[in-house]
């Protein structure tokens, strides 16, 4: 596999972490296993069916775990990390051995994790928002079209991984551009406060 096409693929799979942990790994071991995605050398284990198991486990428990108020929260806390290093790890599993170690290490740590990171970060202040507003009543819908998202992307860049890249700088820079958006009017709001 070219190797422009095994960071697409581990950009998005990577940025599908940032939404749910173990769903990547989990649609990784299935294309894997079905010879749709090919392994570097030292992640062959992820296309057995022993890994595949245990991703489908992590997955469900995952998912259950976030329908439950307030410990989505805290999830959100722990995952964080989690969403990074499994990025890191998505990205370096596609990485195949014919780059130069220092390189592979690079852009999964630089791309996989980065991108990891962005959506999480991002998916996190939306559910402390949703949990402001509703109480944490709303973190219920947060939480399926998380889910729901981390499936889609994750199928998205195994099948299409061009167009993954190019939907998740849109998606992202839309929603930086609400981020700050939000955060300039909370300034001017609090400078008119002190004006008063």
């Amino acid at each position: 596999m070219d190797i422009f096409l095994s960071i697409a693929i581990g950009i998005g799979l990577s940025a599908a972490c940032g939404f749910r942990i173990f769903i990547p790994p989990l649609v990784m071991s299935i294309a894997a296993i079905y010879g749709h995605l090919p392994l570097s050398a030292d992640f062959q284990w992820i296309g057995t069916y022993p890994a595949l198991l245990a991703f489908a486990f992590a997955t469900c428990v995952e998912i259950a775990a976030y329908y439950v108020p307030w410990i989505d929260n805290l999830l959100d806390t722990i995952s964080t990390p989690g969403a990074i290093a499994v990025g890191i790890f998505i990205t370096k599993a596609l990485v195949h051995d014919s780059t130069d170690p220092l390189l592979g290490w690079t852009i999964a740590v630089i791309a996989g994790g980065g991108s990891a990171g962005i959506i999480q970060t991002l998916m996190g202040m939306v559910r402390l928002s949703s949990t402001a507003l509703t109480g944490g009543i709303g973190n219920a819908a947060v939480s399926t079209i998380e889910a729901g998202s981390s499936i889609v992307l994750s199928g998205m860049a195994v099948f299409v991984p061009i167009l993954t890249i190019v939907l998740l700088v849109v998606v992202v820079t839309f929603l930086m551009q609400k981020v700050f958006q939000r955060m300039s009017l909370r300034s001017s709001s609090k400078k008119e406060e002190r004006t008063i």
